[in-house]
């Protein structure tokens, strides 16, 4: 008999966990292949590995552990790919070198599976000078281009494109451009935006003060707080984003306040990091451990939940030592700290079977109960590991438990610690599961309601058609079994589109009381909230105490949710069209385009003088809305000095153009790099670097093309989009799959039809 509650759980396993050879033919026979291949990879570091292995096997069992995908899919599989889902990279440094070091290690660390956040805030905004070149910087969303186009071409372990997060600072000079860089539905695409949100800032709106914006000591202007407030909430309110975070009471919270300091998250949230932070996430199924549902006497059990979640901490902290890591920094700073991120899944399900309405006060208590068991159980499960092999590295125990979340942990956790330490740092995250909920059964995910109790989901064949089949909530399937497919559901069965956005704020603000890291949730708002109804659901969050909110209202830019019947439409990738002031028409991309056969181009020849072997740049171009644009380029020379920066030069180049859109931005930042040794004079003008050289050829080229209007004349208007809707289709075709079934989950694009998040 089938351990999967569902079709579409098998589905997902097939697709996306079941271990496989190079040419799709089966290794994993069955899902408890599956689960034993994890158990046992995660048991090598024990010294009983038999006795481990069986009670690892024993929490995977019939889906009641649930370790994150990565973990699901890379444990035993001696791939060289990360188990850790969540990064925060290094400090950016405000130099060129710096800011493409970065860049080369948010690749690396894409290309082995991992998801990225990063802090934008210390690059200098757009304006300001740059020490020892004629020229005022592009500021960081010029970078953030870069950075989306470098994501756009790493395909993630597993077939996953990387997701990114993108954070900035309040008071940064930049920050309004960063509020409303979404408000182009074709940039940006690969990152989530959030504003790391002070409380003095929160003290400014409130008292409707001044706020300075300011970079390295300097004011740059003063703007009021309220007005900048209001600038984020109306961005959120017509596209989604940006998210807030609120960074202080992240920081006074943190259990490591003491050794480090954060300004960024992975890219759904619920993992605030440290520079080259990284933290693996599981989840336990709560939907799984309710006896007698929707009985009078139906309880979640909590020894078998207490068991659990001591197993489960177990299973991550060797994690730790089993993981590859990209790059270094992040194996040492994941060694020091041993930061695991356990949360729940199936939340919603369980309080539907205790008879509880999603929202209420008497759900939120429940939560609140049920989180406070899990943080008790898993940090005395971590002061057992501590006993056996030791403290986390940094452990300090009076800092450790001077930090604000330990305040006010149980005193007989706090005993605990004190007297033997605890193995891992931070141990409770809530994250997205939208696809191991699927896997698990379509239990409800992380902490979110119901999305739909039952949908229609379009499964691709292997003959090319696709048949329909009717997914239905883990909870619902339950309720069927026990009282009739036809039985009408109670009252207290709510879902994601008629609850209230308040009601959502209730149920995070309950859950954060327990959770030492964050959480990733959508709060939904229906399409015709007021703005300043909108505007409450942030304040209350704030004053809830979240540590940040993340709304979703269907809008024109991101689409509509996920519709529960639809008749099958054809994908097409829809072309956005922008109007610059003076008529210059600018063609986005909402997705790159694929390479034709044969492209049109020239080649250039670069002789840069004491070199002995000259440089060739091959630019080809494709027509695009009736206009000629640059869609790739090819850098050669014989001088192997230069081939792996050309070569890198050439890939990230390519990437950029074949986005779309205004790309002159290239040629300005190529001709801004400057050489420390010396440039070189050339047909009589002085050349800063070979890098500018190679900036002015393709400058040359686009002016000889038509794309710019002439040396120094890029199209640098703000366009103003209108998106072109190829035939009135509502939302966005999903990238995987075609369909147009793409909802906000857990602060990700989900697909209801195939499971593909956009965070991976």
């Amino acid at each position: 008999m089938s351990r999967f509650a569902a079709p579409i759980a098998e589905q997902i396993w097939d697709m996306k966990y079941r271990l496989k050879e190079a040419d799709g033919t089966p290794i994993d026979g069955s899902v408890e292949d599956s689960w034993r291949r994890i158990a046992r990879s995660l048991a090598e570091v024990e010294d009983d590995t038999a006795l481990w292995e069986d009670r690892f096997y024993a929490a995977l069992e019939d889906f009641k552990y649930l370790p994150a995908g990565r973990i699901t899919a890379g444990a035993g599989t001696a791939r060289s790919v990360t188990l850790f889902n969540c990064f925060v990279m290094g400090t950016i440094p405000d130099t060129m070198g710096g800011i493409f070091d970065m860049l080369k290690e948010a690749a690396l660390t894409m290309q082995q599976g991992g998801g990225i956040g990063y802090d934008f805030s210390t690059i200098r905004p757009k304006g300001a000078a740059v020490a020892g070149v004629a020229a005022d910087a592009s500021g960081p969303l010029s970078f953030m281009d870069v950075w989306d186009a470098m994501c756009r071409t790493i395909m993630s372990a597993g077939s996953r494109r990387g997701a990114m997060m993108a954070t900035m600072r309040c008071d940064h000079p930049d920050i309004e451009d960063f509020i409303g860089a979404k408000a182009d539905s074709a940039r940006l695409r690969m990152f989530n935006l959030s504003v790391l949100i002070t409380d003095p800032f929160m003290e400014a709106v409130k008292a409707d003060g001044s706020w300075d914006l300011v970079f390295d000591g300097k004011v740059f202007r003063t703007v009021q707080a309220r007005d900048l407030w209001n600038r984020i909430m109306r961005a959120t309110y017509d596209y989604a984003e940006p998210g807030v975070i609120f960074i202080d009471r992240i920081n006074a919270a943190n259990n490591l306040a003491y050794c480090e300091t954060i300004a960024a998250t992975n890219p759904c949230g619920e993992q605030p990091l440290p520079p080259y932070g990284a933290c693996l996430l599981g989840s336990i199924n709560l939907a799984r451990l309710v006896s007698e549902p929707f009985q009078e006497g139906a309880a979640l059990d909590l020894k078998a939940l207490d068991q659990l979640v001591a197993t489960a901490v177990r299973m991550m902290d060797n994690v730790v030592d089993a993981s590859r890591f990209p790059l270094p920094e992040q194996a040492r700073e994941a060694q020091n700290k041993r930061r695991i991120g356990l949360g729940v899944t199936g939340l919603a399900d369980a309080l539907l079977m205790l008879g509880l309405r999603y929202g209420s006060e008497a759900a939120a208590a429940q939560t609140e109960a049920w989180l406070h068991q899990i943080a008790r159980a898993a940090y005395l499960a971590s002061v057992e590991l501590a006993k056996e092999k030791g403290p986390f590295p940094l452990f300090d125990a009076e800092a450790y438990l001077a930090s604000g979340a330990m305040q006010m942990m149980d005193e007989d956790v706090r005993d605990a610690i004190r007297e033997h330490g605890i193995r891992n740092a931070l141990l409770t995250s809530i994250a997205p599961t939208g696809t191991i909920s699927l896997y698990a059964g379509n239990v409800s995910s992380g902490i979110e309601p119901v999305f739909a109790y039952a949908y229609t989901r379009k499964v691709l064949q292997k003959d090319g058609t696709r048949t329909e089949e009717e997914v239905v909530d883990y909870a619902v399937q339950l309720y069927r079994d026990a009282f009739g497919e036809e039985a009408e559901l109670p009252d207290h069965f709510v879902n994601a589109q008629t609850l209230s956005p308040l009601d959502h704020v209730r149920m995070q603000a309950a859950a954060q009381k327990w959770v030492d890291s964050s959480i990733s949730k959508t709060i939904n708002c229906p399409e015709d909230i007021s703005f300043e109804a909108f505007k409450d659901v942030y304040i209350a969050a704030y004053e809830q105490g979240c540590k940040g909110c993340t709304t979703y209202r269907p809008n024109d830019v991101t689409g509509s949710v996920l519709t529960v019947s639809e008749a099958e439409k054809p994908a097409e990738t829809p072309v956005l069209v922008h109007e610059a002031e003076d008529g210059a028409e600018v063609v986005y991309m909402s997705e790159p385009l694929d390479r034709p056969e044969t492209l049109e181009g020239n080649t250039y020849k670069l002789k840069w003088p004491d070199s002995e072997h000259a440089i060739y740049l091959t630019i080809n171009d494709i027509i695009v809305g009736g206009r000629r644009r640059p869609f790739e380029v090819f850098i050669n020379s014989k001088n192997m000095e230069h081939f792996a920066w050309t070569v890198a030069l050439t890939r990230m180049i390519s990437a950029v153009f074949r986005r779309g859109g205004d790309v002159s931005f290239v040629v300005e930042e190529l001709k801004a790099v400057f050489d420390p040794r010396g440039g070189a004079w050339v047909k009589g003008k002085y050349i800063p670097s070979i890098l500018a050289a190679i900036g002015g050829v393709i400058e040359q080229h686009l002016v000889a093309t038509g794309f710019l209007e002439g040396e120094g004349m890029g199209l640098k208007s703000d366009p103003k989009a209108m998106v072109v809707n190829l035939d009135g289709r509502p939302g966005k075709a999903c990238p995987s799959c075609g369909q147009y079934e793409m909802h906000m989950q857990e602060g990700c694009m989900t697909c209801g039809s195939c499971g593909y998040s956009k965070c991976g």
